[in-house]
């Protein structure tokens, strides 16, 4: 990791909260204030933490809404809307419907948005497609 934070200094300065696993993606929890100088320059720190973990890695913005929380694990994926769902049993679930078509080839795995989201917020995701 010391080479990395040598290859991009501006590591130094990023505050990290925590990261989650979900088989070959890593969500990493960064300080909201952090994430554009992070995405900044093509996104080259991300691939450079992806190569050092041997993982696809997904940046996350700490401390925002849940709104904000979704649209960084769903990026490139735009949100319609979110809504929550009692179920009878007193749980709750959240109800996601992206914007469009499903894509032919989903640039997001929702079965591993659906793990880190669990993990890092304890929400249950529920992913629909404004059209079929």
């Amino acid at each position: 990791m010391v080479e990395l934070e040598k290859a991009n200094p501006v590591l130094e300065d990023v505050t990290y909260h925590r990261a989650v696993e979900a088989d070959d993606m890593m969500a990493i929890l960064v300080d909201k204030k952090d994430l554009p100088r992070l995405l900044g320059g093509g996104a080259k720190i991300v691939k450079d933490l992806g190569e050092t973990f041997g993982k696809r890695v997904r940046l996350i913005g700490y401390g925002g809404d849940d709104r904000e929380f979704l649209e960084d694990l769903f990026t490139p994926l735009a949100i319609l809307t979110i809504n929550t769902i009692w179920i009878p049993d007193g749980t709750t679930e959240t109800k996601v419907i992206l914007t469009g078509r499903r894509p032919r080839n989903m640039p997001v795995d929702l079965e591993k948005v659906r793990k880190i989201a669990q993990e890092l917020k304890g929400m249950t995701l529920r992913v629909e497609f404004e059209r079929y």
